[in-house]
């Protein structure tokens, strides 16, 4: 995990979105980079996004289906809203999700004695059952810092207090490679093919709309990679440059490439078992105690979460244990959370092992 990632900003709280939090979230909507599919900087769009995710928090939920979980990362010393993510509980809930997935295909000939491996790429919407980490955005005065951490993961504190609601694998989708100029080598090779419009057109209008009407227009068959551009092929499974922290951290998290890609940029799509998890297999319950801020002591930081479900709320606080395992916080803390003395939270180390970068081995 990248040393910055432990620096600590102000004091950082995660929780639910709010109508209020509207402003905030086109504000970073507008400043993401790049511009995300799944968090367009339109206005309605992502108060209907508000709305839905506070009526998902109301429902009782038995099973993962069409809700959507929206948080935003507030930082309580300036008193504004920095960041924000989401959850899709199941990602083709509603339409499809569609990737492409990476193929081997062979071409043999007895007669001629030929045999030719031909990697493609074909439609596919597999990966529709997984619950999706997605729409995230970060103030760019927070990179490299826990903020970025805390928020790319309070997700996970939340989904392992309520399980039933997400899937048993959890996906990731990130943004793909851009050349100098912002374009998409590989939707110019691809799907410049079948559309009048440019990437960010596109992608602007998958946003606001659905992605299904892609794979209606897009080819059913396989493409075959040969046939692309050295550029499109270089941009197939590679993130674009601002996300690759993001990506090793995942990685990290337990988290394993797929064979899965963008249908729009080629970036790459991550998956991983809840079950090996590094959040959720390392996270513990502890009632609190309440001590002054001056007489706790120092210990590695951890995300600390309460359990409240509209109300949830995920900070970063120091992993110091009484010797009867009780999570010592300060009454600044304890507020920040909403709990009391007494009060179980939930509590994961905020460091992760070193990077594993694999390929899924379900998909081998």
């Amino acid at each position: 995990m990248a040393e910055g990632a432990a620096r600590s900003v102000g004091h950082l709280l995660v929780r639910p979105a709010q109508s209020g939090d509207l402003a905030a979230i086109e504000r970073l909507a507008s400043g993401s980079t790049p511009k995300l599919t799944n968090l367009p900087a339109h206005r309605d769009r992502l108060e209907e996004r508000i709305a839905r995710s506070s009526r998902s928090l109301a429902h009782n939920v038995d099973f993962p289906g069409d809700e959507l979980y929206t948080f935003v990362l507030e930082d309580r010393d300036l008193g504004e809203i920095v960041g924000t993510a989401s959850i899709r509980a199941q990602a083709g809930a509603q339409d499809a999700y569609y990737t492409y997935r990476q193929e081997t295909l062979i071409h043999a000939s007895q007669q001629l004695n030929l045999r030719h491996e031909v990697q493609t790429l074909s439609l596919s919407h597999e990966m529709s059952e997984v619950s999706l980490l997605c729409a995230l955005s970060l103030d760019s005065r927070y990179r490299g810092t826990s903020a970025a951490t805390l928020l790319r993961r309070a997700r996970l504190m939340f989904i392992a207090q309520y399980p039933e609601r997400f899937a048993e694998t959890l996906g990731v989708a990130f943004p793909g490679y851009l050349d100098e100029v912002g374009g998409s080598p590989f939707w110019d090779s691809v799907g410049r093919h079948f559309f009048e419009q440019g990437y960010h057109e596109i992608n602007l209008l998958a946003g606001v709309r659905s992605k299904s009407f892609i794979a209606e227009v897009m080819p059913q068959f396989p493409l075959y990679l040969p046939l692309l551009t050295p550029q499109a092929r270089a941009a197939i499974g590679r993130e674009h440059p601002a996300h690759e922290q993001a990506l090793q951290e995942m990685l990290a998290e337990g988290f394993v490439r797929s064979r899965h890609v963008d249908i729009f940029d080629a970036g790459p799509v991550v998956r991983g078992e809840r079950q090996r998890l590094h959040t959720l297999t390392h996270c513990g319950w502890h009632p609190v105690r309440i001590r002054p801020a001056a007489s706790l002591p120092d210990a590695e930081p951890a995300m600390v979460a309460n359990q409240q479900l509209a109300d949830f709320r995920c900070t970063v606080a120091r992993y110091a244990l009484t010797p009867t395992g009780q999570l010592m916080l300060s009454e600044e803390q304890a507020a920040l959370l909403g709990v009391e003395e007494g009060r179980a939270v939930l509590v994961a180390p905020l460091a992760l092992p070193n990077v594993e970068d694999a390929l899924d081995e379900g998909e081998l």
